[in-house]
């Protein structure tokens, strides 16, 4: 069941409990004082509320426009809200409490817009209720009831009843947007927590892989390139043995991947000049014409000097996986843009930006995951390998893409103190 629709039956409960609470509490009253009430027509809308309940019922197994229904249950329950307010007498009653129900359910259910909204409505129906009682235009449900309203007490029953409106909305904003934010970070750290088990399992398999693949490939690597020296090919079979070279030296590269999520072991750490390590990638891809003249890479990564104590290797492997990534993601060319900042004074922010075809919603929230690619050849290490380095680093790392529209990854990493030389990380 999706959010909406569940609001929207979580609605449908919250407004039964009310009516029948109120109905109760009504024949209560009535037979255990003094105080009138016309329960004819008071019953009348309750069964009123009561068959509404079973219209929207009917709709929310029919309809899909959850969104409407909420905003149409509503405005229907302000109607005959109205409705029991007008009986009991107006400001003589107690019933326009009602009002406050519909904007918590605003609240909670639509958008803090739509509390706001709803607390308005609100105090434009009981407003026009009261002042067309006080000067005629409405009769009175009973005559008796129109004596002793004075206008000061007109004016001041409805300034407070709109103040208070007005103050449950902001109340229940509040208290909702503090409850979202606090979903949406057990959401993030949920995931998190899913990713680096998925990269704890993804580690231990690695390695065992690795190691079974490693040796048996280095020793045909090895023996292919004596072979291709010395039986002197040429044509077809030369370009056949290089294939079986560099294919080797492709998977040797995803191999070392594999063991560096498996047991990234101990790191030295010194300070780095993070744009001469980035030049140095952008060189090495230009020479392997991955980076050719169809990418334009901008930004202020040459002008921007960026010195940070950490490991240069394993920026290079940052920097290298992200990059590949952008320009797979660019197959007819476009742009890259570069940026470094000291966001602040306690953290440094990197963020890559491409024009390239973007990301499904699936594709982004599963780009970390160990073993998956969205792209033909891609193995599924690259950025969870990323993310496990900027977390080493108490860093984080944020993506946002949209189909067609490119992609842009953010790293912010805290700045960090020379200390030991040596850290061992498990």
């Amino acid at each position: 069941m999706n959010k909406e629709r569940k609001n929207v039956l979580w609605l449908m409960i919250f407004r039964l409990i009310i009516v029948t609470s109120v109905i109760i509490s009504a024949v209560i009253i009535q037979y255990s004082t003094s105080i009138f009430l016309p329960l004819r027509s008071f019953y009348h809308i309750i069964l009123a509320f009561y068959a509404l309940s079973v219209v929207y019922f009917l709709l929310f197994q029919w309809n899909k426009k959850y969104v409407f229904q909420t905003y149409l249950q509503i405005l229907l329950d302000l109607v005959l809200i109205t409705a029991l307010v007008y009986l009991s007498g107006g400001i003589k009653g107690s019933f326009y409490f009602l009002y406050i129900f519909e904007v918590i359910a605003a609240s909670i259910i639509i958008s803090q817009r739509g509390a706001y909204l709803i607390a308005a409505l609100s105090a434009i129906f009981f407003g026009l209720l009261v002042d067309g009682m006080y000067y005629g235009i409405i009769p009175y449900f009973s005559p008796e009831m129109s004596y002793g309203i004075s206008l000061g007490s007109v004016v001041n029953t409805i300034f407070i009843a709109w103040g208070v409106f007005f103050l449950v909305a902001f109340l229940v904003n509040y208290l909702t947007g503090r409850l979202r934010k606090t979903e949406d970070e057990l959401l993030t750290a949920h995931k998190e927590l899913e990713t680096k088990k998925n990269l704890a399992i993804a580690g231990e398999i690695s390695a065992q892989l690795a190691h079974e693949i490693r040796n048996p490939l280095a020793a045909i690597s090895g023996s292919i390139q004596v072979l291709s020296k010395e039986l002197k090919l040429k044509g077809k079979q030369k370009n056949l043995m290089n294939i079986v070279v560099d294919e080797s030296d492709r998977v040797s590269q995803s191999i070392s991947q594999f063991l560096t999520l498996a047991s990234p072991g101990k790191q030295t750490y010194s300070w780095v000049n993070l744009n001469g390590i980035l030049s140095e990638i952008l060189v090495l891809l230009k020479r392997s014409g991955e980076l050719d003249s169809k990418f334009r890479i901008e930004g202020n990564h040459e002008s921007e000097k960026i010195t940070y104590f950490g490991n240069a290797n394993q920026f290079k492997q940052v920097f290298w996986n992200i990059i590949k990534n952008s320009l797979k993601a660019m197959p007819e060319g476009g742009t890259l843009t570069i940026d470094f900042a000291n966001s602040s004074r306690n953290h440094l922010q990197l963020r890559f930006a491409d024009t390239g075809i973007g990301m499904t919603e699936e594709e982004r929230e599963r780009v970390f995951d160990p073993f998956y690619s969205s792209f033909e050849k891609g193995n599924g290490i690259g950025m969870a390998l990323v993310y496990r380095i900027i977390d080493e680093y108490n860093g984080k790392i944020r993506i946002s893409s949209q189909q067609s529209q490119g992609t842009e990854v953010i790293i912010s990493l805290p700045h960090r103190k020379k200390g030991r030389k040596e850290i061992n990380i498990n």
